[in-house]
């Protein structure tokens, strides 16, 4: 069973977290490089809140919002 354990803790640390643990070494040489993957996501979220608020302009425009505070049934 001990194996067993050893076997994951090595196919986690050793094998998925490498890119990680590269990427934490990068930050003593390059701040902006080792935080690649927070760009990533920061970008994606930025593009989904303009879609988001795009979108919430056209139902806006076309007057098919519903603002009516009973437009929910937990709500009355």
């Amino acid at each position: 069973m001990k194996s067993f354990f050893e076997g994951i803790q090595y196919l986690f640390v050793d094998i998925l977290f490498a890119p990680l643990d590269f990427l934490r070494s990068l930050e003593l040489s390059s701040w902006f490089v080792a935080n690649t993957i927070n760009w990533i996501f920061m970008i994606i979220c930025a593009a989904a809140m303009v879609y988001w608020i795009k979108q919430l302009s056209i139902f806006d425009a076309n007057g098919t919002e519903n603002q009516d505070t009973t437009a929910h049934s937990f709500l009355k």
